[in-house]
């Protein structure tokens, strides 16, 4: 019997309270339409039906539900939506199941019950301890709300917790970023995902970003190493851009996405690598449904084969994210694709302290981080100008 491959689930719940002053990801804000929701349930459990019968030489090692609030969804959808998974796919007795949750939607029954199903990690939204600044959001909760969230899921049987923090935000200064992440500290989380604010296009704070009194990009740069600095002495390892995490608590699921390893995303705007094409659902709930129950229109937004070339581009990507950097040796075993072109343009940035050497894989440091955008963008360029090693021989 060949050996089983892993994967991991993201299962899209594009249901909240309310829209975030900030927010660009697909949901709908507002009450649960409970036909929109048995038409969703029902979706899912036939893709779910379909996808898995491709995916027999797999085993599901991490799922994660995310959204939207998946929590503001309900205990018994989530457990019915999970239950329909393990029918349908081989999921591991050690999966990493993980659920976002925002402090509102937090309940001991909740908790108990998404316990017991197997739910092992949660996720939750924070992103300030000031009220006033989580009120200006549109955040629908104050930080009293989260701190008790955290407690109940301690009591609940949670022991990997994981808190979502935002900086750059409006009229915050380094110091009172400074002082967030001392106070959260307090909660004792095994994970912290800390984002710098972005203001996207279409959103309600890209209407009055001129007004926001925003941060300035210096003023975010020393936050974010401030970031890195305090979470670092409080035990943190950094092991992506944003994420940090105590010793053994890293995103099992998340790391698939910067390792390249294979997912399927199922609901609305959710993506997909699986078995070598990648692939994108419609941002649209309705078309989801329709699409998966009659048939009648496609679901999908966009879907490819990656070429090699280009899988050689993202391993540059992505691996350059995480602290594990990129392996001469792995990258041309694996894209026969020439290191020295990628190395010309390393070594002077590492002059510069933008990247370290260890064990002979190449870092980003904290500072190459930073401008990590730019960095990517002048090594992908570097490789664009490269032959493959088959035809240099």
């Amino acid at each position: 019997m060949n050996e089983l491959k892993p994967l991991g689930i993201y299962i899209h719940i594009p249901f909240c309270r309310s829209k975030c002053q900030y927010c660009d990801f697909y949901s709908i804000g507002g009450s649960r339409d409970r036909r929109l929701v048995d038409n969703y349930l029902q979706a899912l459990a036939v893709h779910f039906k379909e996808t898995g019968a491709r995916a027999t030489d797999y085993v599901v090692d991490t799922v994660y539900f995310g959204g939207g609030t998946p929590s503001f969804f309900g205990a018994d959808n989530l457990r019915r939506i999970f239950a329909e998974l393990q029918h349908r796919f081989r999921v591991d007795k050690d999966a990493e199941i993980t659920f976002e949750a925002n402090p509102d939607s937090v309940s001991e029954s909740l908790l108990r019950k998404l316990r017991a199903e197997g739910f092992n990690r949660m996720s939750l939204g924070v992103q300030s301890d000031r009220d006033d600044v989580l009120q200006k959001l549109g955040r629908p909760h104050n930080y009293e709300q989260a701190r008790v969230a955290v407690q109940t899921a301690r009591a609940c049987g949670f022991d990997n917790i994981s808190l979502d923090l935002m900086y750059g935000l409006p009229n915050q200064t380094a110091p009172q970023w400074e002082q967030t992440l001392r106070h959260v500290l307090h909660l004792r989380p095994d994970h912290l995902s800390c984002y710098g604010l972005k203001v996207e296009a279409g959103t309600p704070l890209w209407e009055y970003r001129e007004a926001a009194n925003l941060p300035s990009d210096e003023t975010q740069a020393d936050m974010y190493l401030k970031t890195v600095e305090i979470l670092g002495e409080a035990g943190y390892r950094q092991y992506e851009i944003s994420n940090f995490s105590r010793p053994g608590f890293e995103s099992r699921h998340n790391l698939k996405y910067w390792l390249g390893e294979e997912y399927i995303g199922f609901g609305p705007a959710a993506a997909s690598d699986f078995a070598g094409k990648r692939y994108t659902n419609n941002a649209d709930i309705e078309n989801y449904i329709r699409g998966v129950l009659k048939q009648d229109v496609t679901i999908l937004s966009e879907c490819e084969t990656i070429p090699a070339r280009e899988r050689a581009g993202e391993y540059v990507m992505l691996r350059l994210r995480t602290t594990q950097g990129i392996s001469p040796e792995e990258y041309e075993k694996n894209y026969l694709m020439p290191f020295e072109p990628l190395l010309s343009a390393i070594t002077p940035l590492a002059e510069k302290g933008l990247f370290v050497q260890t064990d002979g894989r190449w870092v980003l440091t904290p500072k190459g981080f930073l401008v990590s955008n730019q960095i990517i963008g002048r090594l992908q360029e570097a490789q664009e100008q490269s032959e493959p090693l088959a035809k240099k021989r």
